[in-house]
């Protein structure tokens, strides 16, 4: 077992890589406890969760990434009687994870929290880094706050009972992590495509626990993403508006997103032709889109309302070679003939 640590204004945690569901009521501190998680992963896994607690299950899927869902849990956590001195610990994947978050972080202005992640989106992504939030609207993460889950348990033992469509969906941000500030998971990533297969070639315990350690070390030098935090959202621009208007997965619409990125890195100059190339055979090699047909003028208005937007211009991130983000402000005018343009 490895303990990455995370250390800023919005509290520390602890991400305990290779660890077993098992472990979570040592991280109770013999704290009350009430466990909120969805009908999938009770399904597969709730036999295992401590019998002691109370546990919340909501239905699976992002529509349970709301404000009307966090209100009743918050009735919820009322009618159990929770106080400060409570934990509340969500189990499951993004959408668990987020919603628990914002759930634990607006009650009684604030109760200590934990994930035990259970996709690989969720162990490389989003149980990651304090970020909390639900959509509004359609739009995604609208409404949230940064505060850090006092621990975080990746057991990647649960990923046996996800569909390979989500374990794909997840790898997208594994390839995110890679192509930002790790070269060599990159290459990693790269070779397991080279030799066919890569699901079964890819030692996926390794890239999710180098993938984590990328997030981990990035957040901890921008906590609040005022600078370098915004390279994590290599390609999730136009994912995002993807997401609202086609309804796909996140790491599908972030698939195409980063090949969209690193065509414009390419026609910057900061990235050559063969490099765009790569990352876009990497994608591929995955079982990823790389483009989504869509509706340019569309796109653009969801990408006016996102809140990386800067007055007439986007902090946009893209790429100066492979392992190298970089935020780049783009006017709107310029991403419009961009997304025209069919990238």
């Amino acid at each position: 077992m490895t303990i990455l640590h995370i250390h800023g204004a919005g509290g520390d945690s602890a991400i305990h890589l290779n660890t077993s569901l098992s472990q979570l009521p040592s991280m109770m501190d013999g704290r009350r406890a009430v466990i909120i998680t969805d009908e999938n992963v009770w399904r597969h896994h709730g036999s295992t969760f401590p019998a002691v607690l109370d546990t919340i299950v909501v239905p699976a899927g992002e529509a349970s990434k709301s404000l009307e869902k966090a209100g009743e849990l918050l009735r919820r956590l009322v009618a159990l009687e929770l106080d400060r001195s409570s934990l509340v610990i969500g189990i499951g994947g993004g959408v668990v994870t987020d919603l628990t978050g914002f759930v634990a972080c607006t009650f009684l202005r604030g109760i200590s929290f934990g994930f035990v992640a259970t996709t690989v989106l969720a162990q490389v992504d989003a149980a990651i880094g304090g970020k909390n939030g639900v959509n509004l609207d359609g739009y995604k993460n609208l409404v949230g706050i940064i505060r850090q889950p006092s621990f975080v348990l990746n057991d990647t033992s649960t990923l046996s009972t996800l569909p390979r469509d989500e374990t794909v969906n997840g790898l997208a941000e594994v390839i995110k992590s890679g192509l930002i500030a790790d070269r060599a998971l990159f290459e990693r990533l790269e070779d397991a495509v080279a030799a066919g297969d890569p699901l079964q070639q890819l030692d996926m315990g390794a890239a999710i626990s180098a993938a984590a350690a990328v997030k981990v070390d990035v957040v901890n030098r921008d906590v609040f993403e005022k600078n370098e935090r915004r390279h994590l959202n290599f390609g999730h621009t136009l994912a995002h508006a993807l997401e609202k208007l086609m309804k796909i997965p996140h790491g599908f619409a972030v698939a195409a997103g980063m090949v969209a990125a690193a065509r414009i890195s390419k026609s910057r100059g900061m990235l050559t032709a063969q490099e765009a190339d790569r990352v876009q055979r990497v994608i591929e090699g995955f079982g990823l889109p790389v483009s989504v047909p869509f509706d340019p003028a569309a796109a653009m208005d969801a990408i006016r309302r996102d809140k990386k937007r800067d007055s007439d211009r986007v902090n946009f991130v893209l790429l100066r070679g492979l392992g190298q983000a970089e935020v780049v402000p783009i006017p709107l005018d310029e991403l419009t003939a961009s997304l025209n343009s069919n990238l």
